[in-house]
């Protein structure tokens, strides 16, 4: 393995005690096991039920209530709110056309833009090894459409999960496994097909991630900028 690739190797940083809470409870109330409306046990029963501490419930309370799914009322308890989680999908039509994947990619592009922002400064050493991981599977995939497409959106996914903003995160999922079935020949026959331009979309990522490595917002805000920009002009000119 060269010198490169070892250094692409960086420890997992584990996830803290509440993080593993919150993200429990929240799949419970995603899946739909916990509806909302119901009401959450109370922060002794919900420690004693996970075996943590109570400051370790308190603060996956804390991380659910600002994520929206939860709300807390004063002398009630802890409820379970409604969340629509197809909101983007009814934005979207069913059929689309030109226009509408042109606008998709707007929409991407403002967001992408200020979510490589939001990684540079909210990034964890976990949220580089998974980008470090994609890119790494990017390299390999030089005349592979199939594995330079799949690199290149799991990639920009890892960037949005680095934000940490779970909202954002929801939206381009739907938006980029809308774009991704609407426009997968194009984007092999433009994108990755040709060994040059997956080395120049690879330079183009790579460039992303160091910025959000060394935690530059405002270079990842520019760098994810003029990647988008440049791959609109390749499927839109």
């Amino acid at each position: 393995m060269c010198r490169r690739k070892w250094e692409l190797i960086k420890q997992i940083k584990p996830k803290k005690i509440y993080e593993i809470v919150a993200e429990q409870l929240q799949d419970l109330i995603v899946s739909g096991k916990v509806k909302p409306g119901d009401r959450l046990s109370s922060v002794q029963q919900l420690a004693e039920d996970f075996n943590v501490g109570r400051s370790a419930i308190r603060e996956a309370l804390s991380a659910l209530k600002a994520m929206g799914y939860i709300e807390i009322r004063q002398g009630e308890g802890t409820f379970v709110k409604k969340v629509d989680f197809d909101v983007a999908n009814q934005m979207i039509p069913p059929v689309l056309e030109k226009e509408d994947l042109r606008q998709l990619f707007e929409i991407r592009r403002f967001n992408e833009t200020g979510a490589a922002s939001l990684a540079a400064e909210n990034r964890t050493s976990e949220d580089l090894h998974e980008m470090e991981h994609w890119l790494s599977e990017m390299e390999k995939a030089e005349g592979d459409g199939d594995l330079g497409e799949k690199a290149d959106m799991n990639f920009h996914m890892a960037i949005v999960k680095a934000s940490k903003n779970e909202m954002l995160y929801r939206l381009m999922i739907t938006i980029s496994e809308t774009m991704q079935e609407s426009m997968k020949e194009a984007r092999q026959l433009f994108l990755f097909s040709n060994e040059k331009k997956m080395r120049q979309l690879y330079t183009e990522h790579y460039e992303i991630f160091l910025a959000i490595k060394q935690k530059d917002s405002r270079l990842a805000y520019n760098k994810m900028l003029e990647h988008i920009v440049g791959v609109e002009v390749e499927l839109f000119r």
